[in-house]
């Protein structure tokens, strides 16, 4: 089996920059990384399935001659599950230009408090190591022992 280097080149380069594309904080650039990345791996599938052959009808061709049609069934399949992440990707970023006037994804304030208690090795506000109760078990009948333990805490 032979394998077009040209072929594989451009596959390994679109793969390549469109991982880089992806790590961008804009959406537009990860949108373009998304399809980028997404081609460049249909690329290296068709590259990895070998020379073109003859149709894959056994009726017509010899069995050993005809292309193996699995290959391109994986690239139409990985075609239309892209299709659909660029169309929720580009409706985030729509929404994000309609928001905020930029399509760049902003630190989450959340995210970074989390952060500097892991980093200072705390526990958050609302994590409390002593109630393991949940706001629905309010209803829950609580035996008498138990009722008063609380109260004195």
């Amino acid at each position: 089996m032979t394998v077009d280097l040209t072929l594989l080149l451009t596959a390994a380069t679109m793969v390549g920059v469109g991982t880089y594309m992806l790590l961008e904080r804009s959406l537009t650039r990860v949108l373009i990384g998304l399809v980028m990345l997404s081609n460049g791996i249909n690329l290296g599938f068709l590259v990895a399935s070998g020379p073109a052959g003859d149709p894959p009808l056994l009726s017509r061709y010899d069995a050993a001659t005809i292309s193996d049609p699995l290959p391109q069934a994986f690239v139409l399949t990985a075609i239309v599950i892209t299709l659909g992440t660029v169309s929720f990707i580009l409706a985030m970023a729509y929404r994000s230009w309609q928001l905020t006037g930029a399509d760049d994804v902003q630190d989450d304030v959340e995210d970074a408090s989390i952060r500097r208690l892991a980093a200072a090795d705390e526990a958050s506000e609302g994590f409390d190591l002593g109630e393991s109760r949940s706001p629905d078990d309010e209803d829950d009948e609580i035996p008498e022992e138990l009722g008063r333990e609380r109260e004195t805490r």
